[in-house]
């Protein structure tokens, strides 16, 4: 199996999307095409080793990272405060 190339800005926003709580890893399967284990991995390089684990064991077995543990009533990837992609910040309230 060949590893996907990425450009840097694409890495910027698998980690983001990893590290958002609501943001299932079936959301960056669907946007980047790559699996659950190929994010890790490329958490695992990217991050300082003690951000990793703390984000690992902030995720593992977190029902908002894995769409089959969601309840049926969180439908979105991500929040709905949250803008379109314009810097992802959230506008003043």
């Amino acid at each position: 199996m060949e590893k996907k190339q990425f450009t840097e800005l694409q890495i910027d926003r698998i980690i983001e999307m990893a590290w958002e709580d609501r943001t299932p890893f079936e959301a960056i399967t669907f946007q980047f095409g790559i699996s659950e284990q190929e994010t890790i991995e490329i958490m695992r390089r990217e991050m300082k080793p003690s951000s990793f684990r703390m984000w690992r064991e902030r995720v593992q077995g977190r029902t908002t990272k894995h769409a089959k543990l969601r309840t049926s009533d969180i439908d979105r990837f991500k929040c709905k405060l949250q803008r379109q992609i314009t810097g992802n910040k959230i506008s003043k309230r």
